[in-house]
C-alpha cells in the first residue's frame, strides 16, 4: 500500500502546473539536444546548472531528468534520417535505422523507436518505484566503511564496462580522483595540488571540467572531423508514420529484450545508456535467425537498442536515489544541482524528502508520454534544424557554454580553466581515453575521501576494518574479482565485442 500512497504523492507533486511546465521544458530541450548534433547531454545540463539556482529544488530536477531522457529520444531521429548519431546512444541505432529510411520506411523506423523509448521509460520507471524503498532501507544500513567499499565497486564497474583499454579506463579513473584533491583540505584547510594559484584554494569545479572535457572538447572534436555526412534525406518529407502490423510483431520482442538489459545496466555504476544500447543490438544480432538482416534495415535493429538507452536513462537514477551514488556522468552532474539546493544525495532524502523523490519519478512517467505525444509530430522541424550548417551553430553554442560556466561562480578564470580542460579532452578522445570514467573519479572523490577518513577514525586507524566488516568485505572481493576479470584475455574480447557493432 505503501507503494501506491507514495506514487498518489508523487503524482500530486508532479502535476502541478509549475512542475509540468518545467517537465515540458525538460523534454523539449533534451529532444533538442539530442537532435543537434555536437553539444550532448552533459554539456548541456553542466550548462544549465546555474539556472536552477532560481528554481524549486523539485522542478530543477524534473527539468533536468527531462533533459536526460529527452536526449535519449532525439538523438533516434537524426540517427535513422541522416545518419548523424545526436547522441553516443544513438550510434547504433544509424546501423539500420539509416537504411530503413533510405528504403522509404522512415515513418515505420521513427515511430518504432519513440514506441519502444515510451514502452521501456515506463518499464523503468515502474522499477525505480518498486526497488527505491527496499533499497533505501538497505543503504541505511551502510557504514563509512560500506560506502568507502561500494564506492570502489563503482569505479571498478566503470573500468569494466568503459570501451577499450583497460589500463586507459584505469588512468582516467585516477585522475578524476587527482583533480578532486585540488584545493583545501576539507579537515585542515591546507592547500593541496593549488601551486600557489589563489583561485584553486576552493577547487576544480565539477562543471568547469565537465563542460570542458565534454563539451568543448566535442566542439573541437566536430570542427576536426568536419560535416562530411549524408544529409539527402533532409530534404524528403516523411509519410506513413504508422508500423505495419508486421513491424510490431518483429518489434515487441526486441522492446522487450531491450527494456530489461538496459534497465539492469543502468544500475550498473559505469553501464548506461551507451553501453545498454550497444549490448542490445548485439544481443538481437546473436539470437536472430538471419544475422545477415541487420544492417540493411532490420526493425529489430532500431527497435532494442532504442528501448534500452531510454530504460538505461532512467535506472540511472537509482543508485543516485537510494545510494547517492551517480552511476555515470550525467547522474554525476545532478549530484551537483542537488549540492546547489543544499539536498544531500543518499538513502536519507528519501526518508525525509519524499515528495522531492516520488514527484521526480512520477515527472518520468508524464515526461515519457510528453515525449511520445510532441516527438512525432514534431519531426519535420527537428530535420529543418539539422539544415543549419555546423560552422555557424557552434560559435553560439561556445558563447552559451561560457555564459553557463561563467554564471555558476561569476569567475572569468573558470571560462579558462573550461578551455584548457576542452583541449585536454580532445586530447583524450584522440588518443582512445573515454572521458565519462574521469568525471565519475572526481565526483566520488570527495565522498571516497570522506568515508575513508571517517571509517578510519571510527576503527581507530585499523585499516583492517574495511575486511573485517561482512558487507564491506564482500564488495570488495566482488569489486577485486571484476578487476582481475576485466584483464583477462577472453573477457577483453568480449568487452570489445559489444562496440565492434558500430563500424559495421
Amino acid at each position: 500500500m505503501d507503494l501506491f500512497s507514495n506514487l498518489a504523492l508523487g503524482f500530486q507533486v508532479a502535476a502541478s502546473p509549475t512542475n509540468l511546465l518545467l517537465c515540458l521544458t525538460g523534454a523539449l530541450v533534451g529532444t533538442l539536444i539530442g537532435v543537434l548534433p555536437g553539444i550532448g547531454t552533459i554539456a548541456t545540463v553542466a550548462m544549465l546548472l546555474p539556472i536552477t539556482f532560481g528554481l524549486p529544488p523539485v522542478g530543477a530536477l524534473i527539468m533536468l531528468a527531462g533533459i536526460y531522457y529527452g536526449a535519449q529520444y532525439g538523438g533516434s531521429t537524426t540517427s535513422i534520417l541522416v545518419n548523424i548519431p545526436g547522441e553516443a546512444t544513438s550510434v547504433v541505432t544509424t546501423l539500420d535505422g539509416f537504411q530503413m529510411a533510405k528504403q522509404g520506411r522512415a515513418g515505420p523506423a521513427l515511430a518504432i523507436a519513440a514506441i519502444g523509448s515510451f514502452a521501456a521509460g515506463c518499464f523503468a520507471t515502474v522499477l525505480i518505484a518498486l526497488v527505491g524503498e527496499p533499497l533505501t532501507r538497505l543503504a541505511l544500513e551502510f557504514g563509512p566503511a560500506e560506502y568507502f567499499s561500494l564506492m570502489v565497486l563503482g569505479l571498478v564497474f566503470a573500468v569494466v564496462l568503459a570501451r577499450g583499454s583497460v589500463l586507459k579506463a584505469v588512468a582516467m579513473i585516477v585522475l578524476g580522483l587527482l583533480l578532486s584533491t585540488v584545493g583545501s583540505d576539507i579537515e585542515t584547510g591546507v592547500s593541496r595540488m593549488t601551486f600557489d594559484v589563489p583561485e584553486l584554494a576552493d577547487g576544480l569545479g565539477f562543471a568547469t571540467v565537465a563542460m570542458g572535457v565534454f563539451g568543448f572538447a566535442e566542439i573541437i572534436r566536430n570542427l576536426d572531423f568536419g560535416a562530411a555526412t549524408d544529409r539527402e534525406l533532409v530534404q524528403q518529407k516523411i509519410t506513413g508514420l504508422m508500423p505495419t502490423r508486421k513491424d510490431l510483431r518483429d518489434a515487441a520482442p526486441a522492446i522487450g529484450r531491450g527494456t530489461l538489459l538496459g534497465s539492469l545496466l543502468g544500475i550498473l555504476p559505469g553501464g548506461g545508456a551507451v553501453i545498454a544500447s550497444f549490448a542490445a543490438y548485439t544481443l538481437e544480432k546473436k539470437i536472430a535467425r538471419d544475422p545477415k538482416r541487420f544492417g540493411r534495415g532490420a526493425i529489430e535493429g532500431v527497435a532494442a537498442p532504442e528501448s534500452a538507452n531510454n530504460a538505461a536513462a532512467q535506472t540511472s537514477f537509482i543508485p543516485l536515489l537510494t545510494l547517492g551514488i551517480p552511476p555515470n556522468a550525467v547522474m554525476a552532474l545532478m549530484v551537483g544541482a542537488m549540492t546547489i539546493h543544499n539536498i544531500v544525495p543518499g538513502p536519507q532524502v528519501m526518508k525525509n524528502q519524499p515528495e522531492l523523490v516520488w514527484g521526480m519519478i512520477a515527472s518520468m512517467w508524464i515526461g515519457n508520454l510528453m515525449l511520445l505525444v510532441i516527438n512525432l509530430p514534431l519531426v519535420g522541424i527537428w530535420v529543418r534544424l539539422l539544415r543549419v550548417p555546423y560552422r555557424l551553430m557552434f560559435p553560439s553554442i561556445v558563447v552559451f557554454c561560457c555564459i553557463g560556466i561563467y554564471s555558476v561562480n561569476n569567475a572569468p578564470v573558470d571560462v579558462v580553466l573550461a578551455g584548457a580542460f576542452g583541449l585536454i579532452g580532445y586530447w583524450l578522445v584522440k588518443h582512445d581515453f573515454e572521458p565519462a570514467p574521469l568525471l565519475l573519479g572526481m565526483v566520488l572523490g570527495p565522498l571516497m575521501e570522506d568515508n575513508l577518513r571517517r571509517a578510519l577514525l571510527i576503527s581507530r586507524g585499523d585499516a583492517t576494518a574495511f575486511v573485517t566488516r561482512p558487507l564491506s568485505a564482500s564488495l570488495l572481493v566482488v569489486a577485486a574479482g571484476l578487476l582481475i576479470l576485466s584483464v583477462l584475455p577472453m573477457l577483453r574480447r568480449k568487452r570489445d565485442e559489444v562496440f565492434v557493432e558500430s563500424e559495421g
